[in-house]
C-alpha cells in the first residue's frame, strides 16, 4: 500500500513587494494489488481498477484546503488576458475556476453535474450509474472478450445500472449513513463490514436474477445461476471493494459516493458482466 502526496509551498521574491502564493494540489493514490494471476485479461482489468480508483479519489475523495494567502484575489491560472478573450471570459469559465475554492480542481461541467446532483440526486445517480454500466460492459465486449459488441448485453446491463444500481445505492448509503454517522475508524470499518457481508450478496442475487428474467430463464435456472455464481461474485468484491470503500466512508461525503464507486465500478462491471454472460450450468 502505497500513500503519494505532494503539494505547493509559498515562495517569497522581490524585495519591494512580498506575493505569497498557495497551490493547494493534494492527491492521494491508493494503489492494491490483491493477487497475480497468470491470465493476461485478469491483470488488465485489475490494472484498470487500479487507475480507476486512483482517479476516482481526485476528483471526488480530496477537498482542497481554501488558500489563506491575501495575494491570492484571483484565478490562480489567470496571468493575463488574451486579446482573444472579450468580456472577461476567463473569468468565469469552469477551466479557469480558482482551484483553492473547487472540489476536485478546476474540472469544467463539474458545478453544474454537483448542483443536478443536489435537486435531482436519484436521476442523476441513475444516469451516473447508467454510463458507468455501459463503459464497463463496452470496455470488457471489446478489451476482454474481443469483440464483437453485444448491443443488446450492452443495453441490458446499462439499463440495470439505471433502474437499479444508482437508486438502490442512493437509498442505501443514505441509510447506512444515517444509522452509522462518523469518519472515524469504527464507523467507517462497520460501514465496510455492512457493505460487503450484508448489501453485496443482496446486490449480487438481484444481479443475477434480473439478468435471468431479461434472458428469458426459468426460475430454477436463475436459482442455480445464483448458487454456482455468487459466491464467485463475492470473492471478487471482497478483493477490490473494502479497500475502495475504506476511502469511500472516510474521504467522500454523502453526495459523491455513487460518482466515486461507479468511477471505480467501470473496471470491476467488467468482471460482472463476463460472470453474468456467462451460462448457467
Amino acid at each position: 500500500l502505497l500513500f503519494i502526496s505532494h503539494g505547493a509551498r509559498a515562495r517569497h521574491s522581490s524585495e519591494h513587494s512580498k506575493i505569497s502564493l498557495l497551490t493547494p494540489s493534494l492527491t492521494s493514490s491508493v494503489f492494491f494489488i490483491f493477487f497475480i494471476n497468470r491470465q493476461e485479461s485478469t491483470m488488465k482489468l485489475f490494472s484498470t481498477i487500479i487507475v480507476s480508483s486512483c482517479l476516482a479519489t481526485q476528483a471526488f475523495g480530496v477537498t482542497p484546503v481554501v488558500s489563506k494567502s491575501k495575494g491570492l484575489s484571483k484565478p490562480a491560472l489567470v496571468t493575463h488576458k488574451s486579446p482573444l478573450r472579450q468580456k472577461n471570459a476567463a473569468d468565469v469559465s469552469p477551466l479557469f475556476r480558482d482551484p483553492t475554492i473547487t472540489r476536485g480542481g478546476a474540472i469544467p461541467g463539474l458545478q453544474a453535474y454537483s448542483d443536478a446532483l443536489d435537486e435531482k440526486p436519484i436521476t442523476m445517480k441513475a444516469l451516473t450509474s447508467l454510463v458507468g454500466w455501459f463503459l464497463g460492459d463496452l470496455l470488457a465486449q471489446l478489451f476482454i472478450a474481443g469483440g464483437p459488441v453485444d448491443y443488446k448485453r450492452l443495453a441490458t446491463l446499462s439499463f440495470f445500472g439505471f433502474i437499479y444500481h444508482g437508486p438502490s445505492g442512493h437509498y442505501f448509503y443514505n441509510w447506512l449513513d444515517k444509522q452509522i454517522p462518523g469518519t472515524d475508524a469504527i464507523p467507517v470499518f462497520s460501514k465496510v463490514a455492512i457493505d460487503q457481508l450484508f448489501w453485496c450478496p443482496i446486490f449480487m442475487s438481484v444481479f443475477f436474477t434480473y439478468l435471468g428474467l431479461v434472458n428469458g430463464d426459468s426460475l430454477s435456472t436463475i436459482g442455480n445461476k445464483i448458487k454456482n455464481d455468487l459466491l464467485t461474485a463475492c470473492q471478487g468484491s471482497w478483493k477490490v471493494w473494502p479497500m475502495v470503500h475504506l476511502i469511500n466512508f472516510k474521504f467522500v461525503s454523502n453526495k459523491w459516493r455513487i460518482p466515486y464507486i461507479n468511477a471505480v465500478q467501470i473496471a470491476f462491471n467488467m468482471f460482472l458482466s463476463l460472470l453474468g454472460s456467462k451460462k448457467a450450468a
